[in-house]
């Protein structure tokens, strides 16, 4: 069971980040509350009584999302969900639909939001690698006495290891600011023992993006999660193949070179067996749909 012996649900950032400020020891945070309630449940931390929960869910500021140019910024509380529902989302952001419909099941999809998923900062965590795959950038606010105080930063150097980030004291997640990849295919790949409710074994998010004729990479992106202590983005394989033709063994090729990425504490030779080959799927099924989505234009 979970207990607060005071629970705040703010309306406005400046509430929400005042009341953090000043928040006591083991106070929390909450969005959706799908980490905190299962790690508070019988059998895992037991009975949990917190000084404060900070309910960030009424707050006006972190809701919606907005298009400036070719970037997407979404508020701190848009859930997973939104990425499956909102038509416009599904365009700019072609990736994180095929995520979405890992994560997770349709109540938890509901509630999760993708900044707390990003927070959470777990090496296998589904988020983490799309976003890397979009150049994620957080925005990081903080009450500094009368005033807002914000700062932005890349999600690549935001998460330093097993649920460890850069978030200052004070600080939460105000907005997750993603490149518009309008005209790309996309996949995410993830191996587990099912589809869903699983901590991922390893992941991978793909965008590609063809040339005029159809026949060759014109842009590459590819993030890997789940096999190291943070998610990391695979530049080498993609310069290695931008300006290549889409050819089924350069692509072979290149998934390879990925299995010496493979540095977690467990599973190792298996991780090295599966990885390359659900990066060739994902670099194929990314391929293939780029084409379907230029026959479309």
């Amino acid at each position: 069971m979970l207990t607060f012996d005071r629970y705040e649900m703010p309306a406005t950032l400046p509430e929400a980040l005042a009341l953090w400020a000043d928040a006591p020891a083991g106070a929390r945070l909450v969005a959706g509350a799908t980490d905190i309630l299962p790690w508070a449940r019988e059998g895992r931390a037991g009975d949990v009584d917190l000084p404060l929960g900070i309910d960030l869910s009424r707050v006006a500021e972190l809701q919606g999302y907005e298009r400036h140019g070719g970037r997407v910024r979404l508020g701190a509380n848009v859930v997973w969900q939104d990425f499956l529902d909102t038509p416009e989302l599904a365009r700019w952001l072609p990736v994180m639909p095929y995520c979405a419909v890992w994560f997770a099941d349709d109540q938890i999809r509901q509630q999760a939001t993708l900044a707390g998923n990003l927070v959470n900062a777990s090496p296998a965590a589904d988020g983490t690698p799309p976003v890397l795959a979009l150049n994620g950038e957080l925005e990081l606010c903080r009450w500094a006495g009368d005033h807002i105080l914000c700062r932005t930063m890349r999600v690549e150097d935001f998460v330093t290891g097993p649920g460890a980030t850069r978030l200052a004291p004070g600080e939460l997640v105000n907005s997750v600011t993603l490149d518009c990849a309008d005209g790309y295919g996309a996949s995410f790949q993830k191996v587990g023992q099912r589809r869903s409710l699983v901590i991922s074994v390893a992941c991978v998010a793909a965008l590609v993006k063809l040339d005029e004729t159809g026949t060759r990479f014109a842009d590459v992106r590819l993030a890997l999660g789940g096999v190291g202590p943070v998610p990391e983005r695979l530049r080498d394989i993609e310069d290695r193949l931008k300006g290549e033709p889409v050819d089924a063994r350069l692509i072979a090729d290149a998934a390879a070179a990925t299995a010496a990425r493979v540095a977690s504490r467990s599973r190792i030779e298996y991780r090295r067996r599966v990885v390359p080959g659900f990066v060739r799927a994902a670099l194929e099924e990314a391929a293939d749909r780029a084409r379907k989505e230029a026959a479309h234009a």
